[in-house]
């Protein structure tokens, strides 16, 4: 996952706070900003959770207190984060407000401008585009809730202020990534789609040195398959297909980046 080291040599090298590093996509975002040179600080809740971060600096703490957060950010350049929630069918969902409230203070108290938040496909105005299974079977029956806090950890992060990307990922697969993804922001016509935890970790990470997308959603998929008009994706029942296949895996965080099956994304 080296795809834009390119891009990033010859720049100061950054210093950066990931949330979520313990998630499934989390983990991808500090090797691969490890790879490029980024100098990481991860924020987890216990030590326990940290294996397999080496090379980065582990910081224990909860992501919702901004006095944990205040001394997290101590000499960061910026943050990604990548957190996530439990499905909740039936109970309130705000872990995602909560902490993403109180990292838009700590940020402005310590002076730290950029922000990349991955939320995910169905979020604000991506709603409705996710495919017929996902829009009306696994949403309203699994992730309703938590998508009510994903709207509002994204109003927070649009109010805040700050430089900040809001990474809006299509269904998460743990393919190889394939370095050649759609981001858009004119949903019409896309219904649905599918994109590998590694390239979520490749464009979050571009996002920390460019201005491509600041102050915007972009979603996130994979590029199209053969057959394809103009290198986008077909998105007839195929797209559909996929995702229904991937939600029916007996396993864990399958959709870290649209409503994860864990804590983090």
């Amino acid at each position: 996952m080296n795809s834009a080291n390119t891009v990033h040599s010859g720049l100061a090298r950054k210093k950066l706070l990931v949330l979520g590093a313990t998630g499934g996509t989390g983990r991808l975002i500090v090797k691969e900003a490890l790879a490029r040179g980024f100098e990481v600080r991860a924020l987890v809740r216990s030590p326990a959770k940290a294996s397999g971060l080496e090379g980065a600096e582990i910081f224990i703490g909860d992501a919702r207190d901004e006095a944990v957060l205040r001394k997290a950010l101590e000499g960061r350049d910026a943050v990604v984060s990548a957190l996530g929630t439990p499905v909740s069918p039936f109970r309130e969902v705000t872990l995602l407000s909560s902490a993403t409230k109180a990292l838009v203070s700590a940020m402005k108290a310590a002076e730290v401008s950029r922000l990349v938040c991955i939320t995910g496909m169905g979020a604000g105005d991506s709603a409705g585009h996710g495919g017929f299974v996902f829009d009306r079977l696994i949403l309203p029956a699994l992730l309703r809730k938590v998508y009510a806090d994903k709207d509002r950890q994204e109003a927070i992060v649009r109010g805040s202020g700050l430089d900040w990307v809001l990474v809006r990922p299509a269904v998460l697969n743990d393919k190889a990534p394939t370095h050649g993804i759609r981001a858009l922001t004119d949903l019409s016509g896309f219904h649905g789609g599918t994109i590998a935890r590694a390239d979520v970790a490749n464009f979050t990470l571009d996002q920390v040195n460019t201005d491509n997308w600041l102050g915007r959603s972009p979603l996130i998929a994979c590029r199209a398959g053969p057959g394809a008009h103009n290198g986008e994706r077909p998105m007839g029942d195929k797209g559909r297909h996929e995702a229904f296949s991937i939600s029916h895996r007996p396993r864990r965080g399958y959709f870290g980046g649209v409503g994860s099956l864990r804590e983090d994304a």
